[in-house]
């Protein structure tokens, strides 16, 4: 496994391929005992999470409609926002997973569910779960990396063009939903490569299209129209709401992939790895957060973003309860347990991104470390 090092030290020097390969197994055993207690209390809890949400917004919408008058707007401008927080974060994301298949219920599952988004479920369900869980940190294979719009790690080659990406960076979390539907599109790329005129490439497009004017008319039509005189309020108070969900989730999801003490790996560190490297990968390319309950379920759990990564497929709210025994796997093997609290984790993404934004400081090319693993590790 090669990783692009920012550091002298090598962090996984010290483990053996027999180390990795233990490490692994017993990861797997918190995963299958896990898979084995799931159940009822698993069902119940994001029932009652579907409950609240959809009051929550039944409710927020209501209030909104006389908007008009200020306390209505602030009360239900709150609301809304954290309504499409909830569903976006610990319901949509997490039963797009397949979390919660195993209940069988046709209504929360993931081949069914459609979220509070312009993305459509299929095209994210691909590029997040096949692509982003399968090549975590990959450079030039998890397009989450950057989004295909900015520097990520000191070995790429700067151009003055980096120069704007704090600011494409920001534009991108204003508006993450759509910026997250062209990512799902890989619509940079089939430009770039003329592929935009491809049936299939067509047809993923009028899917984001009419999904986009589904929740257009949902949002910033229907919803005002019934709101009569409050229309204009109700309208600001929608965008509103929507800029805040944007917010929290890019800010969510920088935290989990971009702190100080996060790996990126080379594209040969993934030829013939195991099922120990792939978990060692995960942990070393994520970051958690720290806080209180309520900061976990409204980031979706994805606070314990080591742990979502290692068990994507695993009730969200597990994440928590098996944290201690993950991270005691990190103090046994000698590795570093990413974590710290939001303003901090946040605070350190954007740095990074600013700072990646100019040459390195040091002209010299770094090379890979290559710590001597498995036989055909790169």
């Amino acid at each position: 496994m090669t990783v692009i090092q920012k550091k002298a030290v090598n962090p996984i020097a010290h483990l053996s391929a027999e180390d990795i390969e233990i490490l692994g197994k017993e990861l797997d055993a918190i995963r299958d005992r896990v898979l084995a207690e799931r159940g009822e209390s698993d069902a119940t809890y994001i029932r009652k999470v579907i409950r609240t949400q959809r009051t929550l917004e039944i409710s927020s919408r209501a209030v909104l409609l006389f908007s008009l008058f200020p306390p209505a707007w602030v009360v239900g401008t709150a609301g809304l926002a954290a309504a499409k927080i909830l569903e976006n974060m610990e319901i949509g994301h997490n039963i797009l997973h397949g979390q919660y298949d195993f209940m069988r219920d046709p209504k929360i599952h993931s081949t069914t569910w459609e979220w509070d988004h312009v993305s459509p479920a299929e095209q994210w369900k691909h590029s997040h779960n096949q692509l982003h869980h399968t090549y975590t940190n990959v450079l030039g294979k998890d397009n989450d990396l950057g989004y295909g719009i900015m520097r990520v790690d000191e070995d790429q080659k700067w151009h003055p063009m980096h120069l704007g990406q704090p600011l494409w960076n920001f534009i991108n979390a204003c508006f993450f939903e759509y910026g997250i539907a062209a990512y799902d599109l890989e619509l940079g790329r089939n430009l770039q490569k003329g592929r935009h005129k491809s049936p299939e490439f067509r047809a993923r497009a009028r899917a984001v299209g009419r999904k986009i004017r589904r929740q257009f008319l949902k949002d910033y039509l229907v919803h005002p129209l019934l709101s009569g005189p409050s229309f204009l309020s109700t309208l600001a108070a929608t965008f509103t709401a929507n800029l805040i969900r944007n917010l929290w989730s890019h800010s969510v999801i920088m935290c989990g992939h971009f702190p100080n003490g996060v790996e990126t790996f080379s594209r040969t560190s993934i030829e013939g790895e195991t099922r120990g490297e792939w978990y060692l990968r995960q942990m070393l390319g994520s970051a958690n957060i720290s806080g209180s309950r309520l900061m976990h379920i409204m980031t979706g759990n994805l606070s314990f973003q080591i742990e979502h990564h290692l068990f994507p497929d695993l009730p969200s709210k597990r994440y928590q309860e098996i944290a201690p025994q993950v991270r005691a796997l990190f103090d046994r093997y000698g590795l570093k347990y990413t974590t710290g609290p939001l303003p901090k984790q946040v605070a350190s993404a954007w740095w990074k991104v600013i700072r990646l934004s100019l040459p390195n400081r040091d002209a010299a090319r770094r090379e890979p470390v290559t710590p001597a693993l498995a036989s055909g590790a790169a």
